[in-house]
């Protein structure tokens, strides 16, 4: 993207729009891990992208969706006593869940057009923003592919589907971050300095990649495991870590081994960050990118203790949500620090 061939007024307004966008999905990520955690998300057992907009209005509208629900695995298997009233609990996390996907899709494209019709982005631009609208179409897609895959046999989600729809989210949301903080930068604040950029970027990386890796402690439930800090029921290792053949397996479906990944990402991260903010107080940066580095480090103290808050009281519902939070306030912290410390080429 060239910034230049885009007047700065239109690069404040799209910047601006993108940012509302990026805390739609955050909230987006945050509900869906309420629902998640609520055990509301097999609630609808239809996709119905259009038709699906309308909630149940009337008490033949609720029994007809109740029955359908009552055909699944997750009924007959774990909520065989759920009454209509106990559905419809569980049924408006999954509904708004869906609604605020629809519009943020809504949210998306209509200005997009807006837009482009107006000449207010260039062709790089509208085809990057056109990727992540495609990637949004694909979340949606992939949504109702991880809710599918508990309603055959077992009323469990797969944890390798669950993870992927988190990271499409998190992709969306850093890209939305990435063009629109490349927007706000201006050119003359970005001073080339490569070695801190490339920190920074391996900062973000391994958020993104701690934050994959939540998402299959929580797909798999490993969360209720293990419930102590920081030895794994006293153990550096836990010795049941390689317990399955062929070894490879234990990174996909041991409880030990998924939670032990997780909490080494988190120890790496508590290394990394600090020794990051400590290179980046020696050198000479503009008071924003200071600011970013600050805010970074904090984002990391925070989303530490909600992680072993959440651990240690065995994963409450409010506090598993904060978490899940931290991790995408996180996440944009470190794609703030990388925006700030990115070398412009032609300067």
């Amino acid at each position: 993207m060239r910034a230049s061939t885009i007047t700065p007024g239109a690069n404040r307004s799209v910047a601006a729009w993108l940012l509302v966008c990026a805390a739609m999905v955050f909230a987006m990520v945050v509900v869906g891990g309420v629902t998640r955690l609520t055990h509301s998300g097999l609630s609808i057992v239809e996709w119905q992208p259009l038709v699906g907009t309308v909630p149940p209005l009337t008490d033949s509208d609720w029994q007809d969706q109740f029955s359908k629900y009552r055909q699944t695995p997750e009924f007959k298997q774990v909520n065989r006593g759920m009454d209509l009233a106990g559905f419809k609990h569980i049924f408006w996390w999954e509904y708004f869940h869906r609604l605020l996907g629809r519009t943020i899709g809504a949210v998306f494209l209509v200005p997009f057009v807006w837009f482009a019709v107006r000449r207010r982005i260039d062709r790089p631009l509208a085809w990057q923003l056109a990727g992540i609208f495609a990637l949004g179409g694909l979340q949606g897609a992939l949504g109702w592919y991880m809710v599918e895959s508990g309603l055959i046999d077992d009323p469990r989600v797969s944890h390798f589907r669950l993870t992927a729809h988190l990271g499409v989210a998190l992709a969306i949301l850093s890209a939305e971050l990435w063009v629109a903080l490349g927007l706000l930068v201006p050119r003359a604040a970005r001073a080339p300095r490569p070695r801190l950029f490339g920190f920074s970027l391996a900062s973000a990386a391994t958020v993104f990649v701690m934050a994959l890796s939540g998402g299959f402690v929580a797909g798999l439930h490993a969360g209720k495991a293990y419930n102590s800090f920081p030895l794994m029921n006293g153990h550096v290792v836990p010795p049941e870590i390689m317990m399955l053949e062929p070894w490879y397996e234990n990174f996909l479906y041991n409880l030990a081994t998924v939670q032990f990944v997780h909490r080494s990402i988190a120890w790496l991260l508590i290394v990394l960050v600090p020794l990051f903010w400590l290179a980046a107080q020696r050198a000479s940066l503009a008071p924003r990118a200071r600011l970013a580095c600050h805010a970074l480090l904090a984002a990391l103290a925070l989303q530490v203790t909600l992680g072993i808050s959440t651990l240690l009281l065995a994963v409450p519902v409010p506090l598993a949500a904060a978490h899940q939070a931290g991790a995408v306030l996180l996440l944009a912290c470190s794609l703030w620090v990388a925006a700030e410390l990115r070398a412009d080429a032609r300067s």
